[in-house]
């Protein structure tokens, strides 16, 4: 019933940025925290950065400054915004939220598919 959708994945050169989205669909009662993921090859999955539902954010120290997580949830999508993109951003990007299917059930994790980010030399 519930997916989460990603786009905005791509190659780009060293310095560029991208700006990838999270759509979600199907039904749900609400959703609170967000996050977007990443893993390298060969690496474990790190969180990149989180958002609640009142918008506080969170971010890798390695993200600070370049990245930005925000969310529209009239659209019930969060974006990542990536500027100054780096060799070593390279990774599968995931998105992540905690959804509530109904009141009365408890909330969740639900993952999207990945999209790939790759940033050349």
């Amino acid at each position: 019933q519930v997916q989460l959708v990603e786009s905005g994945g791509g190659l780009v050169q060293a310095g560029g940025s991208l700006r990838l989205s999270c759509a979600a669909s199907g039904s749900f009662f609400g959703i609170d925290a967000m996050g977007w993921y990443r893993q390298a090859p060969g690496k474990q999955r790190e969180l990149v950065a989180s958002i609640t539902s009142g918008g506080s954010t969170d971010y890798a120290d390695s993200v600070k400054g370049r990245f930005t997580i925000s969310r529209d949830n009239t659209k019930k999508t969060m974006y990542l915004q990536m500027n100054g993109l780096k060799p070593e951003d390279t990774a599968v990007y995931y998105c992540n939220a905690r959804i509530l299917r109904s009141l009365l059930a408890s909330f969740m994790h639900y993952w999207g598919q990945g999209t790939q980010v790759t940033v050349s030399p």
